[in-house]
């Protein structure tokens, strides 16, 4: 994992510096007193995890990580307790009070680099595509391109952005190929992804302008 730290004290830095370098799959790449310097080389580099510390003298560790649009992992590095929560309400990985012994920051690596893997092995299994039956052809459809599906008879019905495709495979099939994080089942005659709902209330979603009815026993529709 790459990574940086922050701290405006510089021995507070070494400490890391020293930590880091027992640590084999943590790359330390640089070091920074001054938080603003350390906005500017995230916006260049792809940091994979953040030593952080709270109480900075021009802005917050906290309020340093509120301001990140697409932050890196975070370990926070404080000699105070009283932002532990706050810290984990921001999905903090860890949380190392000062003077932190080197097993105690190992402890910290080992569970970023948990989530680390987790995040990779996520990527690398996204389903982007399924095959479909139509006739005696199997066809590519594009997650990303479904609008809805709809069960009809002895077809289940998938609306493209550009065409509806019309397939012998049904709806509770279906329903197992696509991925639950992206897709909800929301009665028992059609699916929509989540991305493309644009709102909803507690008997029906809305699609753009299609009206899609919540089966009594679908109810509880989350979209996280």
């Amino acid at each position: 994992m790459i990574a940086i730290a922050i701290d405006d004290e510089p021995i507070a830095l070494e400490i890391i510096k020293s930590h880091a370098s027992k640590v084999p799959f943590v790359e330390l790449q640089e070091t920074f007193t001054d938080a603003f310097a350390a906005i500017s080389y995230l916006q260049q580099h792809k940091i994979d995890l953040l030593f952080l510390d709270i109480k900075m003298p021009d802005i917050s560790g906290i309020d340093f990580l509120k301001s990140l649009s697409n932050p890196p992992m975070v370990i926070f590095t404080t000699a105070y307790t009283e932002h532990a929560v706050q810290s984990f309400e921001l999905d903090a990985v860890d949380y190392l009070l000062k003077p932190f012994s080197l097993f105690r920051f190992l402890k910290a690596c080992n569970k970023a680099q948990e989530l680390f893997n987790l995040r990779n092995q996520k990527l690398e299994t996204k389903t982007e595509y399924i095959f479909v039956k139509d006739g005696y052809e199997q066809i590519k459809v594009e997650l990303s391109e479904i609008i809805y599906v709809e069960a009809s008879g002895n077809y289940t019905q998938i609306q493209l952005k550009d065409k509806l495709l019309s397939s012998r495979i049904t709806i509770n099939d279906l329903a197992e190929l696509l991925p639950k994080s992206e897709f909800i089942r929301c009665h028992r005659a059609f699916i929509v992804p989540k991305s493309k709902i644009t709102k909803f209330d507690r008997s029906q979603i809305w699609v753009g302008e299609k009206i899609i009815p919540i089966g009594a026993t679908y109810g509880g529709i989350q979209l996280t």
